[in-house]
């Protein structure tokens, strides 16, 4: 279908009443308007250009250090600063297919500048929309300040923006290939880094009562577990005496594996005797040293991380199917360089197993997509392969088809599962937590989530977090927030994804409508299935393909700002064994069909 989208920016405020639908980025950024359903997109940005073009610096996902959201119904609010300037930007839906973006700045500085903009971007190409600007290559430049900014200085600028454009309902084909099943999906997991004694057990509490979590990570507090180098913590640890944060992390361990998941450790802060130079000498960047190892005490680490593992396994009953350092390719809080993670592959892989452990290594575990070539060293030095389980990344940033497909490839090629350590989507999200509430953060997750299973087919997708932090409920606290413990809508998403059936292998699919993202599980000896599609546009209609559904019973559940893995009976069976299903707009739709 044809789409013609037109685009006016008009410089004046009305008063309506609000009814839009605005995207608003935490850090400030607009992605699009939607129109029942349909995102018009476009991206803001306020930009800070120097004298002669000399800099740009703009607003941006992880650029600002701490911009702050808020939301007071069809107001959205971000607080955040560039160069010692602050910016308020108010963005107020008024109608369909119209907000108005009101900015106020201050400087706290002077500045010999070209100005301050708000950036008005298009797409050149738009899903096949037609967009109409009225700007030269697609961008419009707003002044806020022009020229040299003074410290002091304050401005203010008040500009309406609207979209409007044919609306894309056509039916979305969802084609199955059930008799090509993949890679077994065990289901959600989750991380359990213990961080907030005073409100982590309730949510752990509710999350694990009410969700099939299949997969556990926790922590290895390494820096508690052997102070001292000269310590005996295996002795010590025999004799009763354990660390408390030691202690609740391997009874969090424990308490996974009584539920029958497999259990990954991971360690973040090392000890300072382990650490190569002085902790202070490592510089801070963005709260991160990144500590390197001291290579001249390779064994003593070996020996100190190996001793934790095994108390937990005598004492606690958990044998770890996995160890990593987390995110060691950024240093998070340890840095490898991608040699380094091979060699200590290798070198601790060979260290447990001598002391009988069955636990291996994360190949990776990596901060984000994006650093694939971490692992090659890794993948090409067939001594590290005996020492591996998984492939491990965290799904942070750089989540194209390209890159996952690369990082299926690798664990392919190696012979074992990928496991999405971390999944979510802002790894900066805990300084503005509102956003954790907002509908377009939890579509974009599960968006993200249902594009990793049909291009990746990992074994598990393992949330960041089922804790407080990041928090998937709100309210008891969570944030500061008040009122009792409830569910967002996230926790709705990944309810409905954990409802996959057990022991189930990802199945081929394919979607005719990019705006529907789908991905496809199958348990075939017993004969359950289930389509989850993503509906990021309006309204529409889906037929599925490939499942004979004729003789089964199909039960369809959707999740979106109003319904909460509500069951409907918003299907019917067509001929040839097809199933049509309504996908409401911008919907997290899953449809179980299982063969009496």
């Amino acid at each position: 279908m044809k789409k013609t989208t037109c685009f006016l920016l008009v410089l004046f405020s009305l008063t309506l009443k609000a009814s839009g639908q605005t995207e608003v980025m935490a850090w400030g950024n607009i992605t699009g308007i939607r129109i029942d359903g349909q995102l018009i997109d476009f991206e803001s940005s306020i930009v800070v250009v120097g004298k002669d073009k000399s800099f740009e610096h703009s607003t941006g996902k992880e650029r600002q250090v701490r911009p702050q959201y808020f939301r007071d119904g069809q107001v959205q609010t971000v607080t955040t600063e560039i160069d010692d300037i602050s910016f308020t930007q108010v963005v107020t839906d008024l109608s369909k297919g119209k907000a108005r973006v009101e900015i106020n700045l201050q400087s706290d500085t002077t500045l010999n500048l070209d100005g301050v903009y708000l950036r008005i971007q298009q797409p050149i190409e738009n899903k096949g929309q037609s967009v109409k600007i009225n700007s030269k290559e697609g961008s419009q430049d707003i002044a806020i300040v022009k020229g040299k900014i003074e410290k002091g200085q304050k401005a203010h600028l008040s500009v309406e923006i609207a979209v409007s454009g044919v609306i894309d309902t056509e039916t979305a084909i969802l084609t199955v290939s059930s008799n090509n099943p993949g890679r077994e999906f065990l289901g959600l997991g989750g991380n359990f880094r213990l961080q907030n004694p005073s409100v982590d057990p309730q949510v752990i509490d509710y999350s694990l009562e009410n969700l099939r979590v299949s997969y556990g990570r926790v922590e290895m507090p390494w820096r508690s577990w052997h102070p001292e180098e000269n310590g005996e913590p295996l002795e010590d640890a025999l004799a009763g005496k354990i660390d408390e944060r030691v202690r609740d992390a391997m009874e969090m361990a424990q308490k996974l594996r009584r539920l029958g998941m497999p259990v990954i450790v991971s360690a973040w802060f090392p000890p300072v005797w382990a650490i190569d130079g002085k902790p202070e000498d490592y510089p801070q960047r963005g709260g991160v040293q990144a500590f390197r190892l001291d290579p001249n005490k390779v064994e003593h680490i070996y020996k100190s991380l190996t001793d934790y593992l095994l108390v937990l396994k005598n004492i606690y009953g958990v044998e770890a199917i996995s160890f990593s350092f987390n995110e060691s390719d950024l240093g998070i809080d340890i840095l490898h360089t991608p040699q380094e993670h091979a060699e200590f592959i290798k070198g601790l892989g060979s260290y447990m197993a001598s002391e009988g452990l069955s636990t291996k290594m994360l190949l990776g575990d990596n901060s984000d997509a994006t650093t694939y070539d971490f692992i090659l060293p890794a993948m090409r030095d067939s001594e590290t392969h005996p020492y591996i389980s998984a492939v491990s990344f965290h799904s942070w940033r750089g989540c194209d088809d390209e890159t996952l497909e690369k990082w299926a490839a690798a664990s392919r090629d190696l012979n074992v599962p990928l496991i999405i350590g971390e999944g979510s989507t802002d790894a900066a999200a805990w300084r503005y937590p509102q956003i954790f509430k907002e509908s377009t953060f939890a579509l974009y997750e599960i968006n993200l989530y249902t594009r990793i299973s049909a291009i990746c087919q990992p074994q598990s997708i393992l949330q960041w977090q089922l804790t407080s932090d990041y928090s998937i409920l709100w309210g008891a606290g969570v944030y500061g927030s008040t009122g009792k413990l409830r569910p967002t809508q996230r926790f709705w998403n990944l309810k409905q994804l954990a409802s996959t059936p057990k022991q189930a292998f990802a199945l081929p699919v394919s979607s005719s409508k990019e705006e529907v993202n789908s991905a496809a599980f199958g348990n075939i000896s017993r004969g359950e299935y289930v389509v989850h599609a993503v509906n990021n546009g309006a309204a529409r209609s889906a037929i599925i393909k490939g499942l004979a559904a004729e003789d089964s019973r199909v039960k369809v559940y959707v999740t979106n700002q109003e319904q909460g893995m509500e069951e409907t009976n918003t299907y019917r069976f067509l001929p040839n064994g097809n199933l049509e299903v309504q996908l409401p707009a911008i919907s997290f739709v899953s449809v179980f069909v299982s063969y009496l």
